[in-house]
Order: C-alpha cells, then sequence, then structure tokens
C-alpha cells in the first residue's frame, strides 16, 4: 500500500513537473521584430556641448520654496533659443506659468491626433556638504572620459537637450509633422509641478486639445539590474503610483523627565509607526506588475523562466522573492515610508504631543479611503489620530493600454534604435508632470531612454550624476526616430 501511494505521489510530482516546462516553454516571446533601419547621423559632441551649458544654468528647485531660480531659468531659456535657431524658427513658443515652456510644431494632417513630448527644466538640489564627494562640480557642466557630468545630466536636461537636438535636426531638413506636435518643458517639476505642466495642462484643456499620447521622462534601460535577464530591458511606464502623505498624533501627559508616565506621546507613536512598518499594505502579482513579468518570462533563463512562466503556482514564492528588494517590493503595493517625526525640544521635558508624517506610494487600484482603514486597523490606538496632511494626495494614474498607437510606436522606435533591448510595460514608482495630462491625453507613456546600470541607480538625485556621451547621442536617434515614425503611421 505505502509503494502504491509513493508511485502515485511521483506519478504526481512527475505531472506537474512536464505541466510546469510545458507552461514555460510554450509561452512566446512578445517582442515586435523590427528590420535594421539606418541609423540617423548625431553630432554626439555638439549634443554634449549644448548639455553641458544647460547644465551651468543652476535651476534648483527647493521643496520648501527657499531661493528662486527665476534668473537662471530665464537664461536657460535664453540659451536654447540661441542654440536650436531653427527649431524655434518652425515651433510656436509660449510661456506658460510665469516659466515653462510649450512649444507648438504645427501638423500637415489637421484630423490627426496630436503627440506631446515632456521633459522639464528644473533640478533637485545638491545634498548640502556631498559637494566634495562629486567627481566634477555639479554645475560646471564637465565633459569628461566619456560621459557629461552635473547636476540635471540625467533627470531631466539630458530629455531636454536630446529632444531639441532632434527637432533642430528635422527643422533643418524641411521635416513637417503630420499630427501636430507638442513640447512641454516644465520649470517645477522637481516640486509638484504645479505651476508649470499644471497649467499648460489647464492651456489645452481649454483650446480644446486632444492629444493622442504624450510620453514623459520615466523608466529606464535597464543593464544588468534585472536578474535571470542578459539582455538589455527597456520598461516604458504605463502608470504611475499615486502619493498620499498622513499625519499621525499621539497625545499624552507632558511633563519634567524625572517622573516619566506609564503612557508618552513619543512612545504611543512610536509604537503605532513601528507596527505600520512590521504590515504593510498587501502585495499581490496582479494590474501593471502581471503585464511586466509576462513580458519578461519568455526572456528569462534557469529558475527564473520558470517561475516567471507559472505564476499560477509559484506566485507566492516570487512575491516573497522579490519583497526582498526595494525596488521590485514596490512594484507590488502600496508602500509606507515614515518620513518625518517631530516631538520634544529639551532632554528634560516631556513633550505633550508627537507628530509624523508617512508617504504612501499608491498602486492602481488602491484608494486613500482604502490606506487609511489599513492604518487605523494596524495602529489600532484611539489615542493616536490618524489624518490627510493638506494637500497631499494624487491618485494613482489610469493604465495605458499596451495595445494603442502610441505604445507600440514607442516600442518599435526602442527596438530600432537600440537593437537587442527588450521592451517591457512597467509601473512608475514616482511622479511625473505627465500625471497633469490625465485630462487631455488618451495615453500617457513614462520613458526615458536613459541606459542604466546597476552601479548608476544611486546617481539619480544622487552624487556624481553623469550621462555618456553615446547615450546621449542614442537619445537624440530615439527622438528624431520616434518624430518620424509618428508621421508616417496613422494618428487618428
Amino acid at each position: 500500500m505505502i509503494r502504491k501511494i509513493a508511485l502515485g505521489l511521483l506519478a504526481l510530482l512527475g505531472l506537474l513537473v512536464a505541466a510546469l516546462l510545458v507552461n514555460t516553454y510554450r509561452k512566446s516571446s512578445q517582442q515586435v521584430r523590427v528590420e535594421p533601419i539606418e541609423q540617423p547621423a548625431v553630432d554626439a559632441e555638439a549634443a554634449a556641448r549644448h548639455l553641458s551649458g544647460a547644465i551651468r544654468f543652476r535651476t534648483v528647485s527647493f521643496e520648501d520654496g527657499s531661493g528662486s531660480s527665476r534668473d537662471e531659468l530665464l537664461r536657460l531659456q535664453d540659451f536654447l533659443v540661441h542654440q536650436y535657431p531653427r527649431a524655434h524658427a518652425a515651433l510656436k513658443r509660449e510661456t506658460v506659468g510665469g516659466l515653462s515652456l510649450l512649444y507648438t510644431w504645427a501638423g500637415t494632417d489637421p484630423a490627426a491626433k496630436p503627440i506631446m513630448l515632456m521633459a522639464h527644466q528644473d533640478v533637485v538640489p545638491v545634498a548640502p556638504g556631498t559637494e566634495k564627494d562629486w567627481a566634477a562640480e555639479p554645475f560646471a557642466g564637465t565633459v569628461r572620459d566619456g560621459f557629461v557630468w552635473g547636476r540635471g545630466a540625467w533627470d531631466d536636461k539630458s530629455n531636454l537637450i536630446a529632444i531639441l537636438e532632434a527637432v533642430e535636426q528635422l527643422a533643418g531638413q524641411g521635416f513637417r509633422p503630420r499630427a501636430t506636435v507638442y513640447l512641454a518643458f516644465g520649470h517645477d517639476e522637481e516640486v509638484g509641478g504645479g505651476q508649470g505642466a499644471a497649467r499648460i495642462a489647464e492651456l489645452l484643456k481649454a483650446r480644446g486639445v486632444k492629444l493622442s499620447f504624450v510620453m514623459d521622462e520615466g523608466l529606464l534601460i535597464t543593464e544588468g539590474v534585472l536578474g535571470g535577464l542578459d539582455k538589455p530591458a527597456a520598461l516604458i511606464g504605463i502608470a504611475e503610483k499615486g502619493y498620499l502623505n498622513l499625519r499621525l498624533q499621539a497625545a499624552a501627559d507632558g511633563g519634567h523627565s524625572s517622573m516619566p508616565a506609564p503612557r508618552t506621546a513619543i512612545g504611543a507613536l512610536s509604537s503605532a509607526l513601528a507596527a505600520l512598518e512590521r504590515h504593510p499594505m498587501p502585495a499581490r502579482i496582479s494590474g501593471v506588475a502581471a503585464q511586466t513579468l509576462e513580458a519578461l518570462a519568455p526572456e528569462m533563463h534557469g529558475v527564473s523562466r520558470v517561475l516567471l512562466s507559472n505564476l499560477w503556482l509559484a506566485a507566492p514564492a516570487v512575491e516573497r522573492q522579490f519583497e526582498k528588494s526595494a525596488s521590485t517590493n514596490a512594484m507590488l503595493r502600496t508602500t509606507t515610508a515614515l518620513t518625518v517625526f517631530q516631538a520634544g525640544n529639551k532632554a528634560n521635558v516631556i513633550p505633550g504631543r508627537a507628530e509624523a508624517l508617512v508617504n504612501f506610494r499608491l498602486l492602481p487600484g488602491d484608494s486613500a479611503e482604502a490606506v487609511i482603514a489599513h492604518v487605523r486597523s494596524v495602529v489600532g490606538d484611539a489615542g493616536v489620530t490618524v489624518e490627510r496632511a493638506p494637500g497631499a494626495f494624487v491618485e494613482a494614474s489610469p493604465v495605458s493600454s499596451v495595445d494603442s498607437s502610441g505604445y507600440r510606436l514607442i516600442e518599435r522606435t526602442i527596438r530600432e534604435v537600440f537593437p537587442g533591448t527588450l521592451v517591457v510595460p512597467g509601473l512608475m514608482l514616482g511622479a511625473t508632470d505627465s500625471r497633469h495630462m490625465a485630462g487631455v491625453a488618451e495615453q500617457t507613456f513614462r520613458f526615458s531612454p536613459v541606459r542604466a546600470a546597476p552601479q548608476d541607480l544611486s546617481r539619480f538625485h544622487g552624487t556624481n550624476e553623469r550621462i555618456s556621451v553615446r547615450n546621449l547621442q542614442e537619445m537624440v536617434a530615439f527622438y528624431r526616430r520616434l518624430l518620424a515614425a509618428a508621421s508616417a503611421g496613422p494618428a487618428r
């Protein structure tokens, strides 16, 4: 009897293994096949020189509103006019919200739906005290060792310059787009875009403009970042997470530190915050994350391919593995980040109140109400109040379609300009100016044609920000090809 049971279990195991293998190898690649194209000639040295010049303008946005970069922004804009005369002759330029730029390149077909390319002029500050850690002065725009160094080299002046380089070249050849092309360059993206991109969206809506698609900065071309994958992978953000700040407050009797009460405001609030870290919002492989893994599965090798091809069985194991990394964990859940804690001002005085801000990045499909309910349930202390922090909620974006003409255009362009690169839909974890365009765009995509290896990721908003001259050349070629291809296909 035991022998029969053992044989039966082995047979079942064999069937399971067979099912896993069949399911693994019947999944074919989703990558679109493209014919090799002759890459457009790009003057890489000129592009690097222009990006270097743009970096020298200290167009810094400060979260607290301190300081002003108005003069630097105006000088940058004057620089762009002088460096790109053909683009400025062919396109109409408007200033919106004081310092943001909206360019209109009128199309030849009034019935074709327009498209928009976005970038932003502002940059984040250099963290005080880190200037000495830079290999090149942050605002010198140094070109050295095959790289352009400086704040904004990656985020986001490379996209700004690459777009204008492409337009300058095309305009100089007498090219006119079939569908009208808008270029939107905000001046306050790093602090929310409320005066820049938001005002541009309002203006276009008032004019009755409906865009076929918008493409803004976003996900990257990763190289060696995804385990189990030996090819570069370009991730196109088809959605971005929402943003919610909650204020938690605890009150208790204050007094002299020599006579502490059993319950203190700091202790109660600390316990609540620790509970939130221990019990995050649940993870799930669904929505955009499921689309990402579905596209990656046939391209993986080894165990990774088997697991991603059989999520019906392996989802719990994949979730556990993804939760070990901050970036992949954020793909699967609404994240919880403790960011601000305020209490007390003297070592021998027990404060009567403690306050904290907790930042949540919402998955598409999650609501602010669901997050607040989760927080109150986890905290479980009526003495700790939970409320929204004023003006700090942005819904997760709608999810754009991978079957839309805009996505297919970007996908084909990537495959043409970056041969051998996989194209995969993804979720943008941070916020971009493109979210303001939701009311005027049918589809929104977030992608920067920037190559990033694991060691590069810390440069984003960090020390030693840089981009290679070769990659900048590829970026110009990408935007040039994208604009040309958009005029060749249907855009109605």
